[in-house]
């Protein structure tokens, strides 16, 4: 009975191990064919720090997180940020080029066109750009092709609504002041749309050139007894020493219009736009598609803004001498969120 006993007990025994390194060999094979958690690496050029590029960088990386991939999970961020310095954002474009990434972003038209011309071997998504076209970034806004796409931040539309805000509101402003840096392409497609809708009313756009952030203020200043309002575009130096654009306007009580929400929150009165996490969730839900659902960058639609709305700082129309009337309030849609108090 022992000797019975005991071969079936090595019988079991060798069943066990058996199955034992049947299920080890079955979660080595799933770890191999997709039972592994997927993890993507990302690059990030940005160009410069400043509220509206920082706030689309956390949208993207908001729309992403809500898709499943999250930065310290499954996402590695390169992120890198040139400072505004040109030469520092070529580097950034070719160290990103030099490695394999699952996708790579550009903040801001000089990032993005760097990057356009050094990366070739991964996805690439712009955002913050005025306009992809000018910029050569693409040759076709619904069917871009290539390996590369994105949103542009710049609805013309916003442009010419603002400029006939100005118009219809602040009859004594004949002179618009503009602090432009002229090497920035994107800045320039917007003062040349500025100052198309302006010329219909009779009005001038004066502009004051700066090739750097440490200019900016020099230039406001130089533009004070010569208009009667000041304006910026979406100009990265520019909106990088915005507040000193800001205070000359607070003390000589000129009305200061800008084109983007956070320069208005920062102190500006007035511009008709959106938010700029909006518009980086929305660059985001792009990647998405490109990393979980296959989708190939040249077939994504280059997108533009769509939900625009005048939006106003009450603050800042006290700092500059301005009385905000009803027929102003009345032309913004959502009065709660976009009547900065």
């Amino acid at each position: 009975m022992n000797g019975v006993k005991d071969y079936v007990l090595k019988k079991m025994g060798v069943t066990l191990l058996a199955s034992a390194i049947l299920l080890t060999a079955a979660a080595c094979g799933n770890a191999g064919t997709g039972g592994a958690k997927k993890t993507y690496s990302i690059a990030i050029s940005q160009y410069v720090e400043h509220p509206s590029l920082d706030a689309t960088r956390q949208g993207f990386l908001a729309a992403l997180k809500d898709a499943g991939i999250t930065e310290g999970d499954n996402l590695k961020v390169d992120y890198n940020n040139a400072q505004a310095d040109s030469p520092n954002n070529l580097s950034i474009a070719q160290k990103i080029a030099a490695k394999k990434n699952e996708l790579v972003l550009a903040i801001a038209t000089p990032s993005a066109i760097a990057v356009a011309q050094q990366v070739k071997n991964s996805p690439i998504l712009f955002s913050a750009v005025t306009d992809p076209l000018d910029a050569k970034l693409i040759t076709n806004m619904d069917k871009p092709g290539g390996n590369i796409t994105g949103a542009s931040d710049t609805n013309p539309a916003a442009i010419t609504q603002l400029m006939d805000f100005i118009h219809a509101n602040f009859p004594k402003v004949k002179n618009l002041g503009l602090v432009i840096n002229t090497g920035e392409p994107n800045a320039i497609v917007m003062a040349n749309t500025a100052e198309k809708a302006l010329e219909k009313h009779g009005m001038k756009l004066v502009r004051a050139p700066v090739t750097n952030t440490s200019e900016v203020k020099q230039a406001a200043q130089s533009l004070v007894g010569r208009v009667d309002a000041l304006y910026i575009t979406l100009d990265n130096n520019v909106v990088s020493g915005v507040g000193s654009i800001i205070q000359i306007a607070n003390e000589n009580k000129l009305p200061f219009f800008s084109s983007d929400r956070d320069t208005v929150e920062k102190g500006a009165f007035a511009t008709v736009g959106f938010k700029y996490y909006d518009h980086g969730y929305q660059v985001g839900q792009m990647a998405v598609d490109i990393l979980k659902n296959g989708k190939k960058p040249g077939d994504l639609k280059v997108t533009v803004p769509d939900k625009l709305d005048l939006i106003l700082n009450m603050k800042a129309a006290a700092s500059q001498g301005i009385t905000v009337t009803d027929a102003m309030k009345n032309q913004v849609k959502d009065k709660q969120n976009n009547i900065i108090q």
